[in-house]
């Protein structure tokens, strides 16, 4: 697909072949935005793994850049009422698994209490393929909702290896500052570096890129 003249413009910015330093490289992606809305940056991480791994986590990134998110708690009697009190915008058991098979959807993650999980379970269909499925492995399935809800209002966001081995995350606006941008990418690549299965030959970061949502990537070294 033939390129736009704005993006073959970024793109010349970009010295073909060439690994920057992740510094150089956000003041580049900062540099050859050229969209009028304010780009999110992209972290693109290529794994070294098989299909049978499973790279999957969360990461509290020290700088925020969205707007806060409607968190939804499945929990009944204490730690409904805990729920409440950290904050959560919904917080149910029966009620809104009732309401999300019925189509309502107005809410961005999804945390529960291990006991409610049996009736959870059963709307897989509608939240696991939307990606809002509580799971342990991203610490959505607690009995600490308090702790839970604390570190997603502060920037916890998760991130999982596509079937190309391939991890996608945001780390922040074209408008932030590069310091805050360069920390949060730090934090996230720092996270993932400790997720290397135990059978992984050679490298386990094979390539890193950042990007702005409409501009080009630009590869960053990698340090294992």
């Amino acid at each position: 697909m033939k390129k736009g003249k704005n993006y073959r413009a970024a793109a010349a910015k970009v010295e073909e072949g060439r690994i920057y330093e992740c510094s150089e490289a956000i003041d580049l992606v900062k540099e050859a935005a050229f969209a009028k809305f304010d780009e999110t940056v992209e972290c693109a991480v290529k794994l070294n793994i098989k299909k049978s791994h499973s790279v999957r986590d969360t990461v509290s990134l020290p700088h925020q850049f969205t707007a806060e998110k409607k968190i939804l708690v499945f929990a009944k009697g204490d730690k409904a009422k805990e729920a409440l009190e950290a904050g959560a915008a919904y917080v149910g058991d029966d009620d809104l698994v009732a309401k999300i098979k019925d189509g309502w959807l107005d809410f961005d993650i999804c945390v529960a209490t291990p006991d409610m999980m049996r009736e959870v379970g059963k709307l897989g269909p509608v939240l696991g393929r939307r990606g809002l499925m509580p799971n342990p492995k991203t610490r959505t399935v607690t009995m600490d909702i308090k702790g839970a809800l604390a570190e997603l209002k502060q920037g916890r966001v998760e991130y999982r290896a596509d079937k190309t081995g391939v991890v996608h995350l945001a780390v922040g606006k074209v408008s932030m500052d590069a310091s805050s941008i360069k920390e949060n990418v730090d934090i996230f690549l720092g996270d993932l570096k400790k997720k290397r299965p135990s059978d992984v030959k050679g490298d386990f970061v094979k390539s890193v890129a950042l990007s702005s949502t409409m501009g080009p990537g630009v590869k960053i070294v990698v340090k294992e």
